[in-house]
C-alpha cells in the first residue's frame, strides 16, 4: 500500500505560505506530514516505513532531499510550488522554462530607505502631493515598454519572421537562457496616496529587485517610495486557487493536488517546446 501511494505521488504542488512563515520551515513541516501519511500505510512493517534520505541528484557536486523548493521572498506570502519524487526534475524544467509569475506590490510615497522597504533605515523624506494617477500610469507604460524589448533582445528571436510575430502577439517570448528580472506586464490596481498597488507580471525577479522597482519609480515621480508588501498569486501555472492551505497539507489532498496539475504543467512545457523550435536571429545567437 506505501509502495502504491508513493507511485502516485510523483509531481508538483503549491501550498500557501502565511507571511512571515519561512520557505525551509514550511518545507519541512510538509515533508513530515507526507512521512506521516506513508508511513501510516504500512504500519505492520515499520523497518521499511518511507523515509526522505539525502541522495545525490545527478549533474549536482552536492547533495539535496529528494523534496526540494523554489526560494522565494522571507516578506511575501504566496503559493509555494514543492516537487515530490519525478517531480523534482520537473522542477528544473520549469525553472528552465522561464515561465512568469504573478505579483501585487504595495508601495509607500514620500520616504526612502537603505533597503527599499519601509523597514529599513530611514534615509529621506519627500513630498508627493504633486504624484498623480496619470503621472504613475505614465511611468508604469515606460518600464513596460523597455522591459519587453529587453525581453525580445534575450530571446534571440527574429522578429521577422511570421511565426516570431506570432508568438509575440500570444505572448510566448521566452528569454534562451538566464537574464536580468524581465517585466513583462505591470499596471496600477490603486492609487489612494500615500499608498499604491501595483500589478507585476515578471520573470528572474527576487524580493530586492522588486522593492527596488518600487524605489526607481517614487524616483521618477520626483518624490521617493519604499515598498511594504510583496504578495505572490501566480507561479507559472500556480495561482492562489491552486495552493493547498495550511490544514490541507496531508497526503491526500496533495496526491490529488498533484493530480490536477499533471495536464497544466505538461501542456506549459509543450508550449515551451515551441518557443524553443522557433527560427532565431543568427546575428543574436553568435553573440551569445
Amino acid at each position: 500500500m506505501g509502495s502504491t501511494t508513493w507511485n502516485h505521488l510523483h509531481g508538483l504542488f503549491a501550498v500557501y505560505k502565511p507571511p512571515g512563515l519561512n520557505w525551509k520551515h514550511l518545507r519541512n513541516t510538509v515533508e513530515l506530514q507526507l512521512l506521516k501519511g506513508l508511513n501510516s500505510k504500512e504500519q505492520n512493517s515499520p523497518q521499511e516505513h518511507i523515509r526522505f534520505l539525502l541522495a545525490p541528484t545527478k549533474g549536482s557536486e552536492g547533495k539535496e532531499l529528494t523534496l526540494t523548493a523554489t526560494s522565494v521572498p522571507v516578506l511575501s506570502k504566496h503559493p509555494l510550488v514543492l516537487g515530490v519524487g519525478h517531480g523534482n526534475r520537473l522542477l528544473t524544467d520549469i525553472y528552465n522554462a522561464h515561465l512568469t509569475k504573478d505579483y501585487t506590490v504595495r508601495g509607500l510615497l514620500g520616504k526612502a530607505t537603505d533597503d527599499f522597504s519601509d523597514e529599513g533605515r530611514l534615509i529621506e523624506k519627500t513630498t508627493y502631493d504633486h504624484v498623480t494617477p496619470e503621472k504613475l500610469s505614465r511611468i508604469l507604460a515606460v518600464i513596460q515598454g523597455s522591459h519587453q524589448k529587453a525581453l525580445v533582445t534575450y530571446s534571440n528571436l527574429d522578429l521577422k519572421t511570421q511565426e516570431a510575430y506570432e508568438m509575440a502577439v500570444k505572448g510566448l517570448i521566452r528569454p534562451m537562457d538566464k537574464s536580468p528580472m524581465l517585466i513583462t506586464g505591470i499596471r496600477c490596481l490603486q492609487f489612494t496616496p500615500p499608498e499604491f498597488l501595483l500589478e507585476i507580471q515578471c520573470m528572474h525577479e527576487t524580493q530586492q529587485l522588486l522593492r527596488q522597482v518600487i524605489h526607481e519609480i517614487g524616483l521618477e515621480l520626483k518624490s521617493t517610495a519604499v515598498c511594504t508588501q510583496v504578495r505572490r498569486t501566480r507561479d507559472g501555472v500556480f495561482t492562489l486557487e491552486d495552493a493547498l492551505l495550511r490544514t490541507q497539507w496531508d497526503i491526500h489532498s496533495i496526491q490529488k493536488s498533484i493530480q490536477k496539475a499533471a495536464s497544466r504543467i505538461q501542456a506549459e512545457l509543450e508550449k515551451c517546446q515551441t518557443v524553443a523550435l522557433c527560427p532565431r536571429d543568427p546575428v543574436g545567437q553568435s553573440a551569445s
